[in-house]
């Protein structure tokens, strides 16, 4: 074991009371967390069989954007079987409705060596897919011990997070150089990675644009607004996170929008409930989605406590505000919105999404605000311009059309 990956080891076993005590507290506001905690640890009842691709997606986004690489590679290779590990509950429930059965799942044990040997002596992949950026040293080094090829595709690399890892050039050049390749979204993602010692780096672009909005769920959108407030503009706010949505009820008096429903959708599920305290302490009128009760005139908000239903609120509002970009947590996936053909608003933080956040702005498809209250005058603008929300729209999907293509290249670079 090298000097600089013996220094992390040993800091990780040193730390391992922290992190049983993270899961604990985790489980407290979210008890899905107990769940399949051996797997965690490498010791996993999943019976996979082979041959078998195995692909990581730490949570709920890396599991969308897997789904059309997940399709073309069992287009490829109907005789593999797929497996799909995750870090959280929300990526592996999302797995399970993206995917359903077809495909084997556990959690991707924490980066300890016994832990990861165990992990690929169990299941024996052919070739290990880790999507967007999840740098994992110890088992970058057991996948070359085990001689499997492990690709980071769909890979973006901030400026901040580059910062980081750059205070520790030996132990992320090691672990970089160990990658088969990399499937970078763009450019300055490539050069960053390439500079941290990453070789074999492609600029294949966003899987995310590949992903088709489900029939369905357009569907379902589309028959609540008909159902449930056909007569109403309607703002989502989705993919909220701590801090947003009371920024976003502050602005909202000022929105002047005659009948304005807003439709606000927590990222994360254990959240739901902290929500809705919050409304009803500012004496706000709304509702919850899980009722599935018809909107009464004078309610104002709708709190959406559902999974898997986010295309479904894209398709039943006027204008998204994708959550995440208000305060700096990095933006949420503003692709799915412009997929759904709407008009989208961003705040000031994009770093998750840089590239197509401005892609999205240079090409009229969103529109980015410095604050809360700018976010809400400018959608109260397009709430009430239908011409100019419309134009938008379509601006959205031919966004979103003409940067489709990165599932085939980042097939293509797949070797095994």
């Amino acid at each position: 074991m090298s000097g600089m990956r013996g220094i992390y080891t040993l800091l990780l076993y040193v730390l391992l009371p922290y992190v049983l005590l993270r899961l604990a507290w985790r489980a407290w506001r979210q008890p899905a967390y107990l769940e399949h905690v051996p797997e965690r640890f490498g010791y996993c009842k999943e019976q996979a069989g082979a041959p078998l691709i195995w692909l990581h997606a730490v949570s709920v986004g890396e599991t969308r954007a897997a789904e059309p690489l997940v399709q073309a590679l069992r287009a490829r290779y109907p005789q593999h079987r797929i497996l799909l590990t995750h870090m959280t509950p929300t990526g592996r429930e999302a797995g399970e409705q993206v995917f359903g059965a077809n495909i084997a799942r556990c959690y991707l044990p924490y980066d300890y060596p016994g832990a990861v040997r165990r992990f690929l002596d169990h299941f024996r992949p052919q070739i290990g897919v880790v999507i967007e950026t999840e740098i994992w040293p110890n088992l970058i080094h057991a996948c070359g011990a085990h001689r499997v090829p492990l690709y980071l595709v769909n890979a973006r690399l901030s400026e901040k997070s580059f910062l980081r890892y750059r205070r520790y050039p030996g132990l992320a050049r090691e672990s970089l150089g160990g990658l088969a390749a990399v499937a970078a979204q763009g450019g300055d993602d490539a050069q960053r990675l390439s500079a941290l010692g990453a070789s074999n780096v492609a600029v294949t672009g966003n899987l995310k644009f590949d992903i088709e909005p489900p029939r369905d769920e357009l569907e379902r959108g589309a028959a609540w607004r008909a159902g449930h407030a056909a007569d109403r503009p309607v703002l989502l706010a989705a993919s909220t996170r701590d801090g947003e949505e009371e920024l976003l009820l502050s602005a909202l008096p000022d929105a002047a929008v005659p009948g304005l429903l807003t439709v606000i959708v927590p990222r994360h599920p254990q959240r739901f409930e902290e929500v809705a305290r919050l409304l009803a302490a500012r004496g706000i009128r709304y509702q919850r989605r899980s009722g599935n009760a018809p909107v009464a005139p004078e309610t104002q908000v709708v709190l959406g406590d559902s999974m898997g239903e986010l295309f479904a609120y894209y398709a039943a509002c006027d204008v998204a505000f994708v959550g995440g970009s208000l305060l700096p947590f990095g933006c949420h996936n503003l692709i799915e919105a412009c997929a759904a053909g709407k008009p989208v608003l961003v705040g000031p933080s994009t770093y998750n999404f840089a590239d197509a956040a401005e892609l999205a702005v240079g090409a009229g498809a969103a529109r980015q605000a410095p604050d809360a209250n700018a976010l809400v005058r400018e959608a109260a603008r397009l709430l009430q311009d239908r011409s100019e929300a419309q134009r938008m729209a379509r601006a959205a999907l031919a966004f979103c059309a003409a940067h489709r293509g990165a599932t085939g290249r980042t097939l293509d670079l797949l070797k095994f």
